[in-house]
C-alpha cells in the first residue's frame, strides 16, 4: 500500500494543478474529503484562530500543531501538507519537527524562512534568516526525512519577497530547489508578471500558489490561469474557517434573537450524524456484537 507521501506525490506529478483547500481540524478534514479532493493542506492561521482564538503570530506551539496535524491524518485516508512554520528554531528544532511531523501520518510539510517570533503571510512586520541558515533549514528538513526512512514531502518557502525583494527570493528558491525541496513557494507575490518569474526559476520542481481568500497581495487566479503560468498547485487558507466564522456569527445573531439559525443553513441532524460518522460506528460496533461473525 502506498504511504500518503507517496500518494501525494504521485497527485502532484499528475497532469493539471491540483487543488488543496485549508483544514483547520478533523471535522473540517473530513469535509474536505467528502466534497472529492484528493489532498488537503493545514493553514497555521486557520488552526491558531480555531485552537487558540488568537492570530498566526508564532504564539501557537510545535506541540499544539502536531497534535492538530494528527487528529486531521487519523481523520482522513487523503494525504494533507503541514504548515510547518520555521521549524520552530535551528537546524536541530527542525529536524526534530520534521521527525514530529512523520510520525503523526503528514504527507507533507511546508517550512518557511523567517526569524522568530514570525509573521503572518501577507501581514506586516516579517523578517527572515540569513541565505546560509535558510538553506540550512532545508538540508536539516531533508536530512531528517532520510534518516527516519521516509519520503515525507517538504515545500520550501521564502517569505524575503516582502522581507527584502523579488531578487532575494527567486535566489532562495533556486537555492532552495539545490539544497533537496521538493516543491517551492513564494510567498506575497504582488503581480502575474512576478508568478510567472517565479515559476521559471528551477525548472521541474513544481510550484505553489496561495489564493488568499478575501484580499492578500497575490493576484487570484483561477486554477487554469495558474497552470498556464506553471503552478502544480494551489492551497486555499482561509475558505473554510472564513465560512464557517460567517455562519456562526449569522446563527447568533438568530440565536440571540430567540429564533433557531433557518434550516436551509444547517444539516439536518441525519446529515451531521452521518458525517461525524455515527453510520460508520453502528456498523463496526454491529460487526463485532456476540455471536455476529
Amino acid at each position: 500500500m502506498l504511504s500518503s507521501a507517496k500518494k501525494l506525490r504521485s497527485i502532484i506529478n499528475s497532469p493539471g494543478v491540483h487543488l488543496l483547500p485549508a483544514a483547520f481540524d478533523a471535522l473540517s478534514a473530513k469535509l474536505i474529503e467528502r466534497a472529492g479532493f484528493s489532498c488537503a493542506f493545514t493553514s497555521g492561521f486557520s488552526i491558531s484562530a480555531a485552537r487558540l482564538g488568537m492570530p498566526d503570530t508564532g504564539l501557537i506551539s510545535y506541540g499544539e500543531m502536531i497534535d492538530v496535524a494528527r487528529t486531521i491524518t487519523e481523520a482522513v485516508s487523503i494525504p494533507v501538507i503541514a504548515d510547518g512554520d520555521n521549524g520552530y528554531g535551528n537546524a536541530l528544532n527542525v529536524k526534530r519537527t520534521i521527525r514530529g511531523f512523520i510520525q503523526s501520518g503528514i504527507a507533507g510539510i511546508l517550512l518557511e524562512d523567517q526569524v522568530s517570533p514570525k509573521a503572518c503571510g501577507h501581514t506586516k512586520g516579517r523578517k527572515v534568516v540569513s541565505r546560509e541558515e535558510a538553506i540550512m533549514r532545508v538540508k536539516a528538513a531533508c536530512d531528517a526525512r532520510d534518516e527516519c526512512g521516509g519520503d515525507l514531502f517538504i515545500v520550501a518557502r521564502t517569505d524575503s519577497r516582502q522581507a527584502i525583494s523579488l531578487e532575494e527570493a527567486l535566489w532562495r528558491v533556486k537555492a532552495f530547489a539545490e539544497a533537496g525541496a521538493d516543491a517551492l513557494f513564494i510567498d506575497a507575490l504582488s503581480s502575474v508578471e512576478e508568478m510567472k518569474a517565479f515559476c521559471a526559476v528551477a525548472p521541474g520542481v513544481p510550484k505553489l500558489a496561495n489564493m488568499l481568500e478575501g484580499g492578500g497581495k497575490t493576484p487570484i487566479l483561477s486554477p487554469s490561469e495558474l497552470g498556464e503560468i506553471g503552478y502544480k498547485f494551489v492551497v486555499y487558507p482561509l475558505s473554510l474557517m472564513a465560512v464557517s466564522m460567517r455562519a456562526m456569527q449569522n446563527a447568533l445573531v438568530s440565536l440571540k434573537d430567540g429564533k433557531l439559525p433557518a434550516p436551509e443553513t444547517m444539516p439536518s441532524f441525519e446529515e451531521i450524524k452521518d458525517i461525524v460518522g455515527f453510520n460508520d460506528y453502528y456498523k463496526e460496533e454491529e460487526h463485532y456484537a456476540s455471536g455476529s461473525y
